[in-house]
């Protein structure tokens, strides 16, 4: 090398404990870097699953607690001639002072007393069809078949069976059983309105009781059957148990559906009589708002609707708590 040109720099090689030749470590600014990206990337994941729901709850406040806000603002006011004005809880007064509404919230305490009734139809069948009884899959058709038809359809069809002079009285006339008047008996009409309502309806709980089915453990059946348990403690020990989600599922739902889905029966078997007797809110509403013209008392009853759907549902959840069937 000529005399007077100066080495090239070299960078020094850091050496660990053992001597050996340890990387150069990356420069500030690509730490930083990369730190960043990585509280980045967790944001993001923690905020996806609110961006995915985000929509269907934008939909919901618009459509759903929106007008529910809007029904509650507008039964303190007033009909007719105080139409608009504030009436404060006038409304609520006149609603417990009606007859008629009285006699739809008796009917609304018998749905609950029968609700138990319209849940274990539906798991007992559902239970038959998991345990493969002979013709199950023709049976699991069948049973879903009335879901599929329209209320009127319903109602039209069981008022020709429930006829004074229909089938039904007079098979039961055959076995020396004097014929019912089905539907203008006003101690039997309410309880034939909800018969046939859990006929056309059940057809979808069965199918979320065998949803339910299909992910109990089939382990634990083989083990009972081993044991010697007989069906019935099958059920309670092992199946119900394994369920508890999907029976409070369709505790609820089933609640839901006695109470606002029997409008299209009501209308079609018995109009609300005899003499009131079958009355429920939300026939109810609809003669106040579409009949009698009182929108503000029609929406001070839908609240009244609201309140003891979210009530009875509460206590449904807590008394499967206490009975140790949901978690």
């Amino acid at each position: 090398m000529p005399i007077g040109k100066s080495l090239p720099s070299v960078r020094p090689v850091s050496t660990g404990r053992a001597g050996g030749v340890q990387p150069t470590p990356p420069p500030e600014h690509r730490v930083r870097g990369a730190a960043r990206r990585a509280a980045g990337g967790r944001r993001a994941e923690l905020l996806a699953p609110f961006v995915l729901v985000a929509p269907a709850i934008l939909i919901l406040v618009l459509l759903r607690l929106w007008p529910l806000l809007l029904g509650v603002n507008f039964s303190f006011t007033g009909d007719g001639e105080r139409d608009g004005a504030a009436v404060g809880f006038d409304n609520y007064v006149d609603l417990f002072h009606d007859p008629l509404f009285q006699q739809a919230l008796r009917n609304v305490g018998l749905l609950v007393l029968l609700l138990p009734v319209a849940v274990a139809i539906p798991g007992i069948i559902a239970t038959f069809i998991y345990l493969r009884v002979p013709g199950h899959r023709f049976y699991r058709s069948v049973y879903f078949f009335p879901a599929v038809l329209s209320p009127v359809i319903v109602g039209a069809i069981f008022n020709l069976l429930l006829s004074f002079d229909g089938p039904v009285n007079s098979v039961l006339g055959a076995v020396g059983i004097g014929p019912v008047d089905w539907l203008g008996d006003s101690d039997v009409a309410m309880f034939a309105v909800v018969g046939v309502h859990v006929w056309a309806t059940f057809g979808m709980a069965l199918v979320v009781f065998l949803a339910g089915f299909a992910t109990l453990d089939g382990t634990l059946l083989d083990a009972a059957r081993i044991d010697g348990a007989s069906l019935g403690q099958v059920i309670r020990h092992v199946i119900i148990p394994s369920l508890t989600r999907t029976i409070q599922f369709v505790f609820v739902t089933t609640m839901i559906g006695m109470l606002t889905s029997m409008f299209g029966l009501l209308y079609v078997m018995t109009t609300g009589g005899p003499e009131g007797s079958t009355y429920l809110p939300e026939y109810y509403i609809w003669i106040q708002q579409g009949q009698m013209n009182r929108p503000a008392l029609a929406s001070a009853a839908s609240t009244v609707l609201f309140v003891i759907m979210l009530v009875v549902g509460l206590l449904q959840l807590k008394l499967l708590r206490r009975s140790g069937k949901v978690d």
